[in-house]
């Protein structure tokens, strides 16, 4: 077979192996207010403080408001780390403090078939969402991204020893395996708020005072 053949059927074939494929939803952004001076924009490690509504698209009906319900205090979380919905990591970037946005978010970025709670399968969403404060998130705490060997964005006992252990080592001292544990107890009696084991990207940057 010569090669002008395969040229001539190569793109056929890629037509018929990429064909199949549906590209994956995207959230509709519309920005309802943006402040006349943006000093930073939202990025992916960013944590971000948020009010929002959420509504039905399908009837309008509001199924959770952060301003009207529980303690009414705006939501903290960390952008890109599908700590929310996949629709929000995709729809909240670039965006400034005092910025408002209306997020359209389809079923496959949302609760998708199943649904959850207030929220039938299969609903398209509406987030009016208000960006209040964006502070750094873990990944700009230098001693997070060395800790964090497998980049799960949370620390185990074996990560946070290897760390210790190259830090002793780095400023000249023997490692001391009972020495490292004691200080590993410690650190995680202060710092896993939660008791699951791990300290999570949020535990972190609100605790850390041993690390």
């Amino acid at each position: 077979m010569n090669i002008f053949h395969i040229c001539s059927i190569l793109p056929s074939l890629f037509v018929f192996v990429t064909g199949g494929k549906l590209p994956e939803p995207e959230v509709k952004i519309e920005v309802i207010h943006k402040p006349f001076m943006c000093y930073r924009k939202s990025k992916y490690g960013d944590m971000l403080l948020v009010h929002y509504d959420g509504f039905l698209e399908s009837n309008g009906t509001r199924f959770h408001s952060s301003r009207n319900e529980g303690d009414k205090n705006p939501v903290w979380f960390t952008l890109g780390i599908k700590e929310v919905l996949k629709g929000w990591d995709k729809g909240l970037k670039d965006m400034c403090t005092g910025e408002r946005r209306k997020l359209t978010v389809p079923p496959s970025l949302a609760y998708g078939k199943e649904g959850k709670g207030k929220i039938p399968p299969s609903s398209t969403l509406v987030f009016d969402i208000e960006l209040m404060d964006i502070q750094n998130g873990p990944r700009s705490h230098e001693s997070f991204r060395d800790m964090d060997l497998n980049d799960d964005w949370k620390l185990s006992r074996q990560e946070v020893t290897e760390y210790l252990k190259k830090e002793f080592e780095k400023h000249g001292y023997s490692p001391n395996d009972t020495h490292h544990e004691v200080m590993v107890d410690d650190i995680f009696k202060n710092e896993d708020e939660d008791k699951d084991g791990f300290i999570s990207a949020r535990e972190f940057t609100y605790q850390h005072d041993e690390l």
